[in-house]
């Protein structure tokens, strides 16, 4: 299946400034940028089939692939003066890359790479700076059993805030942990039929818009799940997930324990 990386934001809560040109998707996670790790989760269960939903910093990520340095996460051997690789990432994944917009939506930014899915009957799509151990191939076969149209991931809620249960008093009844509230948010892991270009008005949004609308009708999945999942939406979030990395604490990174 096809993989859809929305990747064109701002990322205003990610940058340290207007002097800050590095898109979110392009912030390092150990040597290499979110965007590799979420292709690279994908590749693993053998989707390498990429179209890249470019806007802001589109020149960072066209670069980056442009002169991809294969030896920053590969083993490899010089001999003779040549370098010899003992593995490769990239190589056998079509990337296409798609100028969708600086200003636009995610659901517009879908409109405009439909052409580009070959009138796919499904494909996937990803939100680009959010990493998972979830089951992909399972994931897939629950939306399928399911019927519905679209399936998204969704998650426990992460925040460290609590909730307070008010009386019109202003009386205290309760305060509860977020995480502990029976509550599900959107995980960012789509698995989306043609059927939702049908739902997308011009310069709509792809959850709002579509999805709701899917919700009204009973016939939008959610695949819960309860394994690792974390946003890189923040400075904070992204630096936690560098120093996992660097501890060895890499969750994400499934393919290293295949």
């Amino acid at each position: 299946m096809k993989v859809v990386l929305f990747c064109g934001g701002y990322g205003m809560r990610m940058r340290g400034g207007s002097d800050d040109v590095v898109p979110k998707p392009m912030q390092l996670v150990g040597p290499r940028p979110l965007l590799w790790h979420v292709m690279r989760y994908y590749a693993h269960h053998g989707h390498k089939e990429f179209v890249l939903c470019l806007g802001y910093g589109a020149e960072h990520i066209k670069n980056f692939f442009l002169t991809y340095q294969e030896s920053a996460s590969n083993d490899f051997v010089i001999r003779n003066g040549q370098v010899e690789l003992l593995g490769s990432d990239i190589s056998d994944w079509s990337i296409t890359f798609v100028d969708t917009g600086v200003e636009s939506a995610i659901g517009e930014r879908l409109r405009r790479v439909r052409e580009h899915l070959d009138g796919d009957e499904y494909f996937l799509a990803n939100y680009a700076d959010v990493l998972t151990d979830a089951p992909l191939n399972t994931m897939i076969e629950r939306f399928h059993e399911s019927g519905a149209a679209a399936s998204m991931m969704v998650v426990p809620p992460q925040s460290s805030f609590h909730c307070v249960d008010l009386t019109p008093a202003g009386e205290v009844k309760e305060i509860m942990p977020m995480a502990r509230m029976p509550l599900w948010e959107n995980g960012g892991y789509f698995v989306l039929s043609q059927e939702i270009f049908e739902l997308l008005p011009p310069g709509g949004d792809l959850v709002a818009d579509a999805c709701g609308a899917l919700a009204g009708q009973g016939r939008l999945f959610g695949y819960q799940h309860l394994g690792f999942w974390k946003p890189a939406d923040t400075f904070k979030e992204r630096a936690e997930l560098d120093d996992a990395y660097r501890n060895g604490s890499r969750p994400w990174m499934v393919w290293e324990s295949a």
